[in-house]
C-alpha cells in the first residue's frame, strides 16, 4: 500500500522538521499528485529545511534558486554556449533541471523570470532557444515567499499562483516543540546525516497508483460543487479555475492513499479545500475592507455546500 511505502519518508522528515506533521503530510500529498507547493511564511520557520529533507528522503537531486531582481530567465533554464574545443554549441543546464527545486523568495524576481517557471511547472519541460528539454521525474517545486516584507517584491500573477497545487504556512512551533528543536540541533544538524528511504522510481510508481484511488460519483460531484461555489459567492470576484477543481480532486485521492484508504471521503474534501482553493480566489475590495480573508470565505463555502451522505 502507498501508506506503508510513504510512512518511512514521513518519519525521516520528522527527524528534521519538529511538530509539523500536518505540513509534512500536505507536502507529501502534493508530491504524490505531481503538484507544487507555495510556502508562505516569515523567515526562519523551516521552509528551506523542509525542501531539503524531502529531497534527501527520496534520494532525489536537489537545487536551490535564490530569486533576486537581477535574476534572468536563462539563469533558471540554462543556456546554449559555444564550446571552442568542440566548435559546437552545447547546452549548459540551469538549476531547474533537477527533481526537487527550492525557489527561494520567488516574489523577489521580475515577472519575466517568474514566467520561466510556468512551462516547467505545468508541462515538465523548458524551452531554451528553439530546443525543448524534458525535466527529470519526479519533479517538485517548493517556492517560498515572505508575506511580511513586500518592499522590492513583485506579486505573483494569478497564472503563476494557479500552478501551485496548494499554499502552506509552516508557522511557529509550540513551546514544547521549540525546546525539542534546540535539543535536536544542539550538537549537529540532523539534515546532514539524513539518508534516502525510497528512490525516485518508487515515487513515480506511487504517483501512478494514486490516480487509481476510487472516487464515488457523489463525492466527485461534491468536489465540483465546492469549486463552483467559489465562483458564485457574492464576496468573490474571481473563483477557482477548473485547474483548481482538478487539484482538489487529485489531492483528495493522494490524501486517501496517505491515510491508508483506497477511496475518498467527503471529509478529505473539507480538509483540503482551504489549502487548495484559498490562493486561487480573489475576494472583492469591499470584502477586504471589512477585514475578511480568502481563507474565511473558503471555510464558509465548505460549511455551506451540502455534504453527500449514504442513503
Amino acid at each position: 500500500m502507498i501508506a506503508d511505502t510513504i510512512a518511512p519518508v514521513r518519519e525521516n522528515i520528522r527527524k528534521v522538521i519538529v511538530g509539523k506533521d500536518e505540513v509534512i503530510d500536505l507536502a507529501l500529498v502534493a508530491l504524490l499528485c505531481e503538484g507544487h507547493v507555495l510556502l508562505e511564511d516569515v523567515p526562519g520557520t523551516g521552509k528551506t529545511t523542509l525542501a531539503k529533507a524531502i529531497a534527501a528522503s527520496l534520494g532525489c537531486s536537489f537545487s536551490r534558486i535564490q530569486f533576486t531582481p537581477d535574476l534572468l530567465p536563462s539563469d533558471v533554464t540554462g543556456i546554449y554556449y559555444f564550446n571552442q574545443k568542440s566548435q559546437e554549441f552545447e547546452y549548459r543546464p540551469g538549476p531547474i533541471m533537477t527533481q526537487v527545486v527550492l525557489a527561494d523568495e520567488i516574489n523577489r524576481a521580475t515577472p519575466r523570470t517568474q514566467s520561466a517557471l510556468l512551462e516547467a511547472m505545468q508541462e515538465r519541460q523548458v524551452t531554451v532557444d528553439i530546443e525543448t528539454k524534458k525535466l527529470p521525474r519526479p519533479f517538485l517545486v517548493l517556492a517560498t515567499q515572505n508575506p511580511i516584507e513586500l518592499e522590492g517584491t513583485f506579486p505573483l500573477p494569478e497564472a503563476q499562483v494557479d500552478r501551485f497545487i496548494m499554499r502552506l504556512s509552516v508557522g511557529y512551533p509550540s513551546e514544547e516543540h521549540e525546546n525539542d528543536i534546540l535539543l535536536r540541533f544542539e550538537r549537529k544538524n540532523p539534515l546532514d546525516t539524513l539518508e534516502p528511504v525510497i528512490g525516485p522510481e518508487t515515487v513515480r510508481a506511487m504517483q501512478r497508483e494514486v490516480r487509481k484511488i476510487r472516487v464515488e460519483q457523489s463525492v466527485r460531484e461534491y468536489v465540483v460543487k465546492v469549486a463552483r461555489a467559489t465562483r458564485e459567492h457574492e464576496e468573490v470576484d474571481l473563483g477557482a479555475s477548473p485547474r483548481g477543481t482538478m487539484a482538489l480532486y487529485h489531492t483528495c485521492q493522494a490524501l486517501s492513499a496517505l491515510r491508508g484508504r483506497n477511496y475518498v471521503l467527503p471529509d478529505d474534501v473539507k480538509f483540503l479545500a482551504p489549502h487548495v482553493l484559498t490562493h486561487r480566489i480573489l475576494i472583492s475590495p469591499q470584502t477586504r475592507l471589512r477585514g475578511r480573508r480568502p481563507d474565511e470565505v473558503v471555510a464558509e463555502i465548505v460549511n455551506t455546500v451540502p455534504v453527500p451522505v449514504e442513503t
